[in-house]
């Protein structure tokens, strides 16, 4: 079959017989010829297909970040149910799951060409089934030991392993130009799941009569199941996506994987980390107010931001969206340190909001300067350069996942040991003025090597 065919109808597969001019190398529904650069392929059949695939990776998505982010709301109400663990374990049960899924996310990377993006969905999405389940029995138990406890609370971590794998199977779908609105739009519709996690849980759990903390777990059940039956329909694989160990092991060598790295703990890792701590701060800081009312908004304007920022970046060039997102985080920082003092909720409110705001717009920023870092930095072979961008996608969503671990312990330690989350708010503002600085003497300084190709 000639390109010309293959892209007037793109090739697909069911089974094992092959259509087209790549040989797909295993089982199930497989496309085997893409290439969305071309701009008759993407016009004629390459769109439409790669939104098929964008919906469904988007919900799976948005359930594996509302079962990762769980315990961010059901702590909250861990005390009246007869649980009786200290706030320092209350923390340790909202950062365990970022931990573990921070962990998962560079393997779940390597899923995706491994077992194809169609089929490491389904069985992403029904991983979830083990915390969901897990969390809806446990809260029945108010006396189990809290090391128990824990390691149902780690088990949510699979959730956060999901980003990493659709981030990196949507990233083969579209052309280099709509990457960053598509990479966006996918990361926001998981995102979302924290806030609508936050919002629903609390009145779920209050329906009827009495507090029931298991209809937090066994409410996302029926939803996981969608999601898989959805993927296993409408979903293909890609057979070019192809980001092989040896792409990672490349992708590590570069120091531009880790400088992106660094600067996505400053924006994902903000996110996360503040948008699992947010309603036990307002809970433990300002207990007269009602967590359920407002807990959900940070997150909600958060993912609301990334999509946007993900638009800027493609119009402005993503290192310069960054730096403004670093800056107004910074002076979010400050704001809180300054409505704590003086007691004032709503403005710790309103500070937070902008923090959110800003760290959602970075994380699209952030995630739009890897194609267009490694599309420069390797000329002359753009199918090298897609390889390894993928790869560093896998590898940066880990690194800035662990942000959602360290901030709630960083919360934790500075209230055990300081009595005050301001210490903790001081060292969170400083590591944001390091990342504009690495920011812009990587990417936007007079004289840089990717100044001028607005990266």
């Amino acid at each position: 079959m000639t390109l010309e065919a293959g892209q007037a109808a793109v090739a697909t597969r069911e089974g094992s017989g092959a259509v087209g001019t790549v040989e797909a190398p295993r089982r199930g529904r497989w496309i085997d010829v893409w290439d969305p650069e071309d701009a008759t392929f993407w016009a004629g059949k390459g769109r439409a297909l790669a939104r098929r695939n964008l919906w469904p990776s988007i919900f799976a998505e948005f359930l594996g970040f509302s079962v990762w982010q769980l315990w961010s709301i059901v702590v909250v109400s861990m005390p009246r149910a007869g649980f009786t663990y200290s706030t320092d374990q209350l923390f340790w049960l909202v950062a365990l799951p970022s931990l573990v899924g921070a962990t998962l996310r560079l393997p779940y990377t390597f899923a995706v060409p491994k077992f194809g993006g169609r089929n490491w969905t389904i069985v992403s999405a029904l991983l979830l089934l083990i915390p969901a389940t897990g969390l809806s029995y446990f809260m029945t138990q108010p006396d189990t030991p809290f090391w128990v406890m824990a390691l149902i609370a780690a088990t949510a971590g699979v959730g956060g392993g999901n980003f990493a794998s659709s981030m990196t199977n949507i990233s083969f779908f579209y052309p280099e130009k709509e990457k960053g609105a598509a990479l966006g739009l996918n990361a926001a519709g998981g995102n979302l799941g924290v806030a609508v996690v936050q919002l629903t849980v609390p009145i779920v759990i209050v329906a009827g009569a009495g507090l029931s903390l298991n209809r937090a777990g066994l409410m996302w059940i029926p939803l996981i199941l969608v999601a898989a039956v959805w993927a296993w329909r409408s979903m293909a694989n890609l057979s070019a996506a192809t980001s092989s160990f040896r792409a990672s092991v490349l992708a590590a060598k570069r120091p531009h994987t880790w400088i992106i790295s660094f600067l996505y703990i400053g924006t994902f890792g903000s996110f996360i980390g503040f948008g699992a701590a947010f309603p036990l701060l307002i809970k433990s800081t300002f207990p007269e107010i009602t967590v359920a009312h407002i807990a959900f908004l940070g997150a909600l304007v958060g993912s609301v931001a990334r999509p946007f920022g993900g638009k800027l970046a493609d119009k402005l060039g993503g290192a310069w969206v960054t730096v403004c997102a670093f800056v107004v985080m910074g002076l979010g920082i400050l704001a809180a340190i300054v409505s704590l003092k003086a007691g004032s909720f709503t403005a710790f409110l309103i500070s937070f909001l902008c923090l959110f705001v800003a760290s959602g717009a970075g994380n699209g920023s952030t995630y739009r300067m890897i194609p267009a870092v490694f599309r420069l930095t390797t000329p002359g072979d753009p199918g090298r350069a897609r390889r390894e961008a993928a790869a560093c996608i896998g590898i940066a969503s880990a690194v800035g996942a662990y942000g959602g671990f360290l901030v709630p312990r960083g919360f934790a330690m500075s209230t055990s040991n300081f009595g005050s989350l301001i210490p903790a708010l001081y060292v969170f503002c400083g590591f944001y003025v390091v990342c504009l600085a690495v920011t812009y003497f990587c990417y936007l300084r007079k004289g840089g090597p990717l100044t001028r190709e607005r990266v």
